[in-house]
C-alpha cells in the first residue's frame, strides 16, 4: 500500500439504495462500481448532469468535510441541499491520516469565504492562512488562487469541485504548478473539472462518468481534449459547422 494515499477507493453500498430516487436516477451513479483513486491526483470528468459534483460532494461529506466546503472544522450551513449519496458511500482509507485537508466547491465558495470572515471576527489572525486578506475583498479568481496558495499546506487531502471556474488560462497554468507543489508535499487531490489545461497533469487517473460504463481514460481520450484540439486547429471550420458565419 502506498504510504501517502489517504483514500484508496470508494464504492456505493447498493443493497441499501433506492433506484428510483435521486441521485440514483443519474445513470453514472446507478452503474458506478468500486472506484480506485490515484495516490497523487484523480480527476472526475463528465458532461453536465453526469454526477461529478454529486459524487465529489458525497465523498467529501463521508470523509468528514462540511458539505458547502472548507476544512473538517467548518460547521456552517447556508442551505442544506446536498444529496443523500454520502450515506451510501463506503471509503477505503489509507494507513495514515492527512495532516491537512479542504473541500473546495466553486458553487458555494461565497458561503465559505463569508464563514472565514466570521471566524476572523471571532478569532483574529485566521486570515494569515488565506493571504492576510478577506477572500471577499479580492476578485473571484484572485480569491480562488489565494486559497490554493495560502490555505493548502501539504500532507493533505484536497477535494476540489471545478477549481478552474474563476481562473484565467494563465492562472490555470499556475494552478498546475501549485498542484505539483502539493503532490510533492505528500498530498492527494481529487478534482472534478472541465478544463483541459488542468486535466493535462501527467500520470493522473481520469475517471469519465459520461461513458456507458464509467471508467478510466487517458487525457487524449477525453472529449475536452478532442473538442478543443478540433476547434483550435480550424476555428472557422468549426464555426461554419455550427452555422455561425462571418460578420
Amino acid at each position: 500500500m502506498i504510504k501517502r494515499q489517504y483514500i484508496n477507493y470508494f464504492e456505493i453500498v447498493k443493497e441499501h439504495t433506492t433506484a428510483d430516487a435521486y441521485p440514483f436516477t443519474i445513470p453514472a451513479i446507478r452503474s458506478l462500481k468500486k472506484v480506485f483513486l490515484h495516490p497523487k491526483v484523480t480527476f472526475i470528468i463528465g458532461e453536465n448532469g453526469s454526477g461529478k459534483s454529486t459524487l465529489l460532494e458525497a465523498l467529501a461529506v463521508q470523509y468528514g468535510f462540511n458539505a458547502e466546503g472548507g476544512s473538517r472544522n467548518f460547521s456552517f450551513t447556508t442551505r442544506k441541499t446536498h444529496s443523500s449519496l454520502s450515506d451510501f458511500l463506503r471509503i477505503g482509507r489509507g494507513i495514515i491520516k492527512p495532516r491537512d485537508g479542504f473541500f473546495f466547491r466553486a458553487e458555494s465558495f461565497y458561503n465559505t469565504a463569508s464563514y472565514v470572515d466570521d471566524l476572523e471576527t471571532e478569532k483574529p489572525g485566521l486570515l494569515q492562512h488565506y493571504g492576510n486578506k478577506s477572500l471577499h475583498s479580492q476578485s473571484h479568481g484572485e480569491s480562488f488562487f489565494s486559497l490554493f496558495m495560502h490555505r493548502f499546506h501539504g500532507q493533505g487531502l484536497y477535494i476540489l469541485d471545478e477549481p478552474e471556474a474563476a481562473l484565467s488560462p494563465q492562472r490555470q497554468l499556475a494552478f498546475l504548478v501549485r498542484m505539483h507543489e502539493l503532490v510533492r508535499a505528500e498530498s492527494q487531490l481529487v478534482i472534478a473539472t472541465h478544463a483541459p489545461i488542468i486535466l493535462s497533469y501527467p500520470n493522473a487517473r481520469i475517471i469519465d462518468l459520461s461513458l456507458p460504463k464509467p471508467g478510466v481514460v487517458t487525457f487524449k481520450e477525453t472529449a475536452y481534449y478532442t473538442i478543443y484540439k478540433a476547434f483550435f486547429s480550424d476555428p472557422a471550420g468549426m464555426l461554419a459547422k455550427l452555422g455561425i458565419g462571418g460578420a
